[in-house]
């Protein structure tokens, strides 16, 4: 299959280079576009049936080590433009980081987005999750968002027009986010920039950062944490193959010995199974598994 492109297209392209838990199989296309212009062309050249998965900076993704089959759309590197509409209003592309936006208020001194320093993905990925951090959701400060379809037909709608919950947005099928317009106050905190060190310094001394993790595994069960749910059944630590449970947060799962995949999500299913049996509680992941199993698992199935 050939595609006219400008951007960056490669075939059998490693996931573990694109994903923060630094392991996981081949994309069989992987595209970073030149521009906005690039994407929309590329769309339109794939045919109906191409699986495509979105990532952005891959920090709460794991990819199978059977890999992805279709084309996996990269944004991070090219859709991440912003500007600022008026004194409140921010129009931010899919793939900028949610921590250069939360500097970007702090630097224009409006309030409400110093909790985006605690989210590590981009605006895109943010959305599709309605991600959070430090007790605040991104869908808090969404005015608008902007649609794009697979034909490479886009719409803007207004954020009220999505059914939000904790850690998950209702999206339309075929459609992704391409940007996003975001509404801050007017009343910031006294020094939004301390604000941010203070948040940071919070997660680096309770949250494993600087390690491969993907951030929090799973969501928080209704009324308590996953973590302390890990932790008071005696997980921290567990290991499988290169990978453990954080014995700094027992919600993070870290690769520190050339994890495979597949090692990954043993421990995750290890995780929900003990959980479930000493207290009952189902724990749902956070991460976004997606891909096939090795090919002999593929076949053993």
């Amino acid at each position: 299959m050939q595609f006219s492109v400008r951007g960056k297209l490669t075939t059998d392209e490693p996931m573990s280079r694109h994903c923060s838990w630094r392991t996981g199989g081949t994309a069989e296309r992987y595209f970073e576009p030149a521009d906005r212009d690039d994407l929309i062309a590329y769309l339109k050249q794939t045919p109906d049936d191409e699986a495509l998965t979105w990532i952005g900076l891959g920090s709460n993704l794991l990819v199978r080590d059977g890999g992805l089959t279709g084309t996996v759309i990269s944004t991070s590197k090219t859709l991440n433009g912003y500007e600022w509409i008026n004194a409140n209003q921010l129009y931010v592309e899919c793939g900028t980081p949610c921590a250069k936006v939360a500097k970007e208020a702090a630097k224009m001194s409006v309030g409400g987005g110093g909790f985006l320093a605690g989210i590590p993905g981009t605006v895109g990925g943010a959305l599709a999750m309605n991600a959070g951090a430090f007790g605040r959701e991104i869908w808090m400060l969404v005015e608008s968002v902007e649609l794009l379809r697979r034909d490479g037909v886009s719409r803007q709608c207004a954020g009220s027009e999505f059914s939000i919950s904790y850690r998950h947005v209702e999206v339309p099928a075929g459609h992704w986010f391409i940007s996003t317009v975001l509404h801050f106050t007017d009343d910031p905190s006294e020094d939004a920039d301390n604000e941010i060190s203070t948040l940071l310094a919070k997660r680096s001394a309770s949250q494993p950062t600087g390690q491969a993790s993907c951030g929090s595994v799973f969501k928080n069960p209704a009324g308590d944490f996953a973590g302390r749910l890990i932790e008071s059944a005696g997980l921290k630590g567990l290991r499988v193959g290169g990978c453990c449970v954080s014995n700094k947060h027992a919600n993070f799962i870290i690769n520190d010995q050339d994890a495979s995949a597949s090692d990954l999500e043993s421990l995750i299913v290890n995780v929900q199974r003990t959980v479930a049996k000493i207290f009952g509680v189902t724990l749902e992941p956070e991460v976004r598994i997606v891909g096939r199993p090795p090919s002999h698992e593929h076949r053993a199935g």
